[in-house]
């Protein structure tokens, strides 16, 4: 395939129909109101494997030559390639070979693994693991399938616009997420074949903005943790990258807060579980609300493959950020009935007691007095601060 074409990629949707999921596209009211935009996600999150890389896992394998299939097949990648990799291999018979580098989440290691194929993990980077997975690929005599800088596998990624763009004719402006860029790629190729004048807009990550760096003929340097690490991409494809940027009208860098927010803000608004790469898209929207403003806009979600313990330490630090959990330090006197005192005033307030940590021997400098951290839950912020303003009065009394 020397170049990628509307043609190219609904023979992709015909070849994969049956084998991916058609996800839905809903109108998210919670985020629409939050950008003052209409925004409708599409929630490819919901694919047997968590991720939109479904689509071009199964576009790629469906093209393998018989000799090719006998040989067997080895990918690399954070994750969610690795899982489709994995899926449509063992739905084809073929064996395959999955590279990770060794800071993937243990729920795709663990997912990637369940589909079958024999898992090796390498590296502390993608590129480092992909440096490996080409090691193995000669050795072994393995065919191998590149997470995103093959057109085929942009292809079978296009087919997401495809789908939301026959679902939601109106939007104007699609916001993507961009790791090598094979998503963003399929996507803009479609969508501006199909509706000229849409307007594609890439979102990376602070650590990750190989793209805005490159377009913007800077030196490319990333790296760093991120909890996208899905699109934390080293590279950018050098097939997709001209794709990129003849049909991509911006790049924008989001932070990593914005991306934690963006977690939170779909879990709690629209009830819908995204990965950090995930709610990049999201985040965008919430980082620039201004250059979303009234827009018809499409976002993918793009996967949900979240560790669950990350899931909860993201939902409970925006809960502290937005005042709902406040961490209050006390100074107090070492008497009777005073942290039941305490207590008693936050729970009359309407505050929910969460944690509770007295400490009487060292904490203090005097032997008469003793400190109490406490967290509770309140309605919002206003209502927290209320709750603190009254403890204020009676005690010696800061957030933490």
């Amino acid at each position: 395939m020397a170049s990628l074409t509307l043609a190219d990629i609904r023979a992709a949707q015909a070849r994969i129909k049956g084998r991916v999921l058609r996800t839905p596209a809903i109108r998210c009211d919670v985020i629409s109101r939050a950008v003052g935009a209409e925004v409708t996600l599409k929630l490819d999150n919901l694919q047997a494997t968590g991720a939109f890389k479904e689509r071009g896992a199964a576009n790629r394998l469906a093209m393998l030559s018989e000799v090719e299939r006998r040989a067997g097949v080895i990918a690399v990648s954070a994750g969610n390639h690795a899982q489709a990799v994995a899926r449509h291999a063992s739905l084809l018979g073929i064996t395959a070979v999955i590279v990770l580098p060794q800071f993937t989440p243990l729920t795709k290691v663990s997912r990637t693994a369940g589909w079958g194929a024999r898992v090796v993990l390498h590296g502390e980077t993608l590129a480092d693991a992909a440096a490996h997975a080409h090691v193995l690929a000669a050795q072994e005599g393995l065919v191998f399938v590149h997470p995103f800088d093959d057109l085929a596998v942009a292809a079978g990624q296009g087919t997401l616009a495809l789908e939301l763009l026959e679902d939601a004719p109106e939007l104007d402006t699609l916001v993507i997420p961009i790791g090598g860029g094979g998503l963003i790629a399929g996507c803009a190729v479609a969508a501006a074949a199909i509706k000229p004048g849409i307007e594609i807009i890439g979102v990376e990550v602070a650590a990750y903005a190989a793209v805005a760096q490159r377009l913007a003929g800077q030196p490319v340097h990333v790296g760093g943790a991120t909890i996208a690490e899905g699109i934390a991409v080293r590279d950018i494809g050098e097939k997709t990258y001209p794709i990129i940027r003849g049909h991509v009208a911006d790049v924008l860098v989001v932070p990593e807060r914005a991306v934690e927010e963006a977690i939170a803000l779909l879990a709690e608004g629209a009830k819908v579980v995204a990965e950090g790469a995930g709610a990049a898209g999201v985040a965008a929207l919430l980082a620039f609300p201004d250059r979303f403003r009234d827009r018809k806009i499409g976002v993918p979600v793009c996967g949900g493959n979240i560790d669950t313990r990350i899931f909860a330490n993201v939902l409970l630090r925006n809960l502290l950020r937005d005042g709902r959990l406040t961490r209050l330090l006390f100074e107090i006197p070492d008497r009777p009935g005073v942290l039941a005192d305490i207590a008693g005033r936050i729970g009359s307030a309407g505050g929910n007691i969460i944690d509770v940590s007295h400490h009487r021997l060292f904490a203090s400098p005097s032997v008469q007095a003793a400190q109490l951290e406490v967290m509770f839950e309140a309605r919002d912020a206003v209502h927290g601060a209320e709750i603190v303003r009254g403890l204020e009065e009676i005690y010696t009394v800061r957030r933490i």
